[in-house]
């Protein structure tokens, strides 16, 4: 039963063939993963041979142990700011604590079945999250660009920029020349070369113009962060204590939500690419496992990699296997060439990262949204300046709660209840709202059309709509319920509410309630209160037994005629009134003879 949910459909008619693509799109993969790693970790405030042992160990791990055939595995711009802050406020060594709580957390969501719940994260809030983090990645790769001494990251968007404008004096114009001369063939690449990764010919090129015309004029890896080893870091477990644990347990929340998302998103692509489904929770698990043995070989958090993960596929992978060799040629060029990394410029690294931002802020569907001038474009800019000016966690709780209030209120506005009569003129004599007026109503029977879900957002409008307009009790109060899909505790408060203080002098009775209305009312013991008998399928059914139960007295004078029996039991009262009259008058007359 374990191999066969590990090895679900994901090596299913495997082949030489397959290999043989598996090999390709891996190698290629390899290729573009290497630089990008790099810049990942340095972005995040770490050395980059800590991007590269993530790459190796998280991307073999996320390929053999996740729900999709396809996904690339590894280190990504989404978790920039967040390990940022982490590493500036609570040290590298806490990070790894982080990034193996994240994966404790992701294992566990994936082992509850949580992976279905992320797609009921709204749009607005991983667009406006998404397109803020570009913005901190792209910002922050200004003072490599353009070679600024003395600059040091700091937590706030604000610090950094006014960091970088005191700083502005101290512009190096070689590194402007190296940045631009990696961007340029970032850029046309993909356009002349397909199928030719640009952020490595990029790296390569500057970094060899560097070396060799101004060696001694950009600060590059090695002189910033020292030479990268050339060899994967012994195996260390974390120093987790509780009070670490306590510490670091939001921002591994944190790290596990986006984790979850940007893996399941990532997986999601790749179902679309290539008509395949990916199994949520499994790869829920994988991220997880993943996670928690990534930084015990001082790697950082890692994800589904979305760019990567398109690239294997439109090379031709077929399986798994191609994000393992993808691992393990990226851990073979780290032994063989490891110390040449260290003369890589950092103004050759930063346009990758202002690509990448450039790619990742979605730009498109933030003006979209922002034309529909609707409570998403409310949740897209908070949760988008937040994200940029405070952080992630702050954007991401408030977008959510933000996004859950304005739910809320257009769930509220969905619930309509207005009072309603038959219409005469239809054939059915459909019960419609539009036939109640002040000339046309009966005092006896009140009928309301409720529509739209009863539950904690719109029961107080709904109570306050009833109760007004039956001030002057009628006898029978009868609900229309049919179009109510559903009704939470709070609602059947406020409906009992109603049934009670309308029972004190007259009838509740209800026509077309559905399975989960009935279901709650039932538990609640309001069903039993209101009485089966006072149940109905069919309106018309509710309105024949509603008229049994009038006060016949009341119905003298009356001229409303609202229902079809009206007619007859006026009729039936005129004659009444005729033979009292009658009566009345022969006495009357015999008493003037006596």
């Amino acid at each position: 039963m374990h191999q066969k949910w590990f090895f679900t459909g994901r090596f299913k008619d495997y082949s030489w063939q397959s290999f043989q693509k598996d090999l390709t799109s891996g190698l290629i993969v390899a290729v573009i993963a290497i630089p990008l790693g790099m810049a990942f970790a340095i972005a995040s405030g770490v050395k980059p041979e800590y991007g590269i042992y993530t790459t190796v160990i998280a991307g073999i791990l996320i390929s053999l142990l996740g729900g999709s055939r396809y996904q690339i595995g590894g280190p990504t711009g989404a978790f920039i700011p967040i390990l940022l802050g982490i590493v500036l406020t609570y040290g590298y060594e806490n990070l790894l604590i982080a990034g193996f709580l994240a994966g404790i957390i992701l294992v566990l969501m994936g082992v509850f079945r949580l992976g279905s719940l992320i797609k009921y994260i709204p749009r607005p809030v991983t667009v406006g999250f998404t397109a803020g983090i570009a913005v901190i990645i792209f910002t922050g790769q200004i003072s490599n660009f353009l070679g600024l001494e003395g600059v040091e990251s700091k937590e706030y968007f604000i610090e950094n920029i006014s960091v970088i404008a005191s700083q502005f004096h101290t512009v190096n114009f070689y590194s402007i020349l190296t940045a631009l001369i990696s961007l340029v063939i970032i850029i046309l690449t993909p356009k002349l070369f397909p199928k030719i990764p640009g952020p490595l010919i990029g790296l390569v090129v500057s970094t060899v113009i560097a070396t060799v015309f101004y060696p001694s004029q950009v600060a590059t890896i090695g002189s910033a962060y020292g030479d990268i080893p050339s060899s994967l870091p012994t195996f260390q477990f974390p120093e987790i204590t509780f009070d670490k644990v306590i510490t670091m347990l939001q921002p591994a929340l944190i790290i596990a939500i986006l984790g979850g998302i940007e893996s399941l998103l990532s997986a999601v692509v790749a179902d679309g690419m290539t008509n395949s489904r990916h199994h949520s929770n499994r790869e829920l698990i994988g991220q997880g496992m993943a996670n928690m043995v990534t930084p015990m070989f001082g790697g950082i958090p890692a994800t589904g990699a979305i760019a990567r993960t398109a690239t294997n596929i439109k090379n031709g992978a077929v399986s798994p296997v191609s994000g393992i060799i993808h691992g393990m040629t990226v851990l073979v060029i780290l032994l063989l060439f490891a110390p040449y990394a260290s003369k890589i410029p950092l103004a050759s690294m930063a346009p990758i990262l202002m690509v990448v931002a450039w790619n990742m802020s979605e730009r498109k569907v933030f003006a979209h949204i922002l034309k529909t001038k609707t409570g998403d474009s409310l949740v897209l800019v908070v949760t988008f300046l937040l994200t940029v000016f405070i952080n992630l966690t702050v954007a991401v709780q408030v977008g959510l709660l933000l996004a859950v209030i304005l739910f809320v209120k257009r769930m509220s506005e969905q619930l309509v209840t207005a009072k309603a009569l038959p219409n005469p003129n239809t054939k059915a004599k459909k019960v419609e709202t539009q036939m109640v007026s002040d000339t046309r109503d009966c005092p006896q029977i009140s009928i309301f059309n409720v529509e739209g879900p009863l539950f904690f957002g719109a029961a107080q409008t709904f109570t306050q709509r009833v109760m007004e307009t039956i001030n002057y009790k009628p006898k029978v109060l009868l609900l229309r319920m049919g179009r109510v899909p559903l009704i939470d505790t709070t609602g059947e408060a406020h409906l009992s509410s109603i049934v009670k203080n309308f029972s004190k002098n007259g009838i509740v009775i209800i026509s077309g309630l559905k399975p989960q209305p009935k279901s709650v009312l039932k538990r609640t013991g309001l069903y039993d209160f209101i009485g089966k008998e006072h149940f109905f399928e069919h309106t018309g059914e509710a309105i024949d037994y509603a008229l049994t139960q009038v006060n016949r007295e009341r119905c003298i004078g009356c001229r409303h005629f609202v229902f079809n029996e009206c007619a007859s039991l006026c009729k039936v009262e005129d004659k009444i009134r005729q033979a009292q009259g009658k009566k009345q008058e022969q006495e009357e007359k015999k008493a003037v003879l006596v």
